[in-house]
């Protein structure tokens, strides 16, 4: 082990090697605006955006988001190794789930908090047909349309588990990893196999991850939603997560 971490602190990588926890949303709890590198990314300028601050939520330094019919990714930049540490790891919590979502819907395609992951693939292996659907895509939303993206939701209908193509594109993958209220209004952890879900989803063997997003999503069902994130950070299989 000294030699590896030798290894990785001579190389300077901005990724995790084996055994040590790739951070990429840790806060300090102070009242203020959400640091760099985080960023709003709003891919559709009509719709307003949902706002994001830092902040000491039940003694969790947290982001908090708050939509009203609104939706926009507070998001930022990652380096991962999957093959190292493939297990991305959060805390979250809703106030409530919305009520009129239905994520079989575009009409309904909200969520009181999702946590989104950005894939870049082979060019290899994305056909003729989906590259001109994703160029389209790309001129009409910015280069910031990912080849594929796997959203992990708070879901208000659909049971823990459920494993579905979003309802606007089937380059996204919507899993609900929780649902309904019996958790609402409490921190909840939560631990998934990002390596595992995206090949599960994708039916592919790679996938460089770009980009991270939380989001409090309500601009098609016009409710209001408040959510928090904390403890952003990826893993091995064989780690524990460092949730505080």
């Amino acid at each position: 082990m000294p030699g590896l971490i030798f290894f990785c602190w001579m190389l300077m990588l901005p990724i995790a090697c084996a055994g040590e926890e790739n951070w990429v949303g840790r806060f300090d709890g102070a009242d203020t605006a959400v640091p760099a590198p985080w960023r709003l990314l709003q891919l559709d300028k009509h719709v307003a955006a949902t706002q994001y601050r830092i902040r000491l939520w039940d003694g969790v330094p947290a982001i908090e988001a708050t939509a009203d019919s609104s939706m926009t990714l507070l998001a930022r930049p990652v380096e991962v190794d999957l093959s190292l540490t493939p297990v991305l790891c959060w805390s979250w919590r809703v106030d409530a789930p919305l009520i009129n979502a239905d994520m079989a819907k575009k009409s309904g395609d909200d969520y009181a908090a999702r946590v989104y992951v950005a894939f870049k693939l082979p060019p290899s292996m994305i056909d003729f047909i989906t590259r001109a659907k994703l160029g389209l895509a790309r001129t009409i939303y910015g280069d910031a349309v990912p080849d594929a993206a796997l959203n992990y939701v708070w879901d208000n209908r659909y049971p823990i588990g459920t494993y579905r193509p979003n309802a606007y594109t089937d380059r996204t993958r919507m899993i609900v990893v929780e649902s309904g209220a019996a958790r609402a209004g409490s921190w909840v952890s939560e631990r998934r196999d990002l390596l595992s879900d995206f090949k599960l989803g994708f039916a592919a063997e790679q996938g460089e991850v770009t980009l991270l997003a939380v989001a409090s999503d309500t601009d098609n069902t016009a409710e209001k939603a408040r959510a928090g994130f904390a403890d952003l950070h990826f893993v091995s299989r064989e780690q524990p997560c460092a949730i505080r």
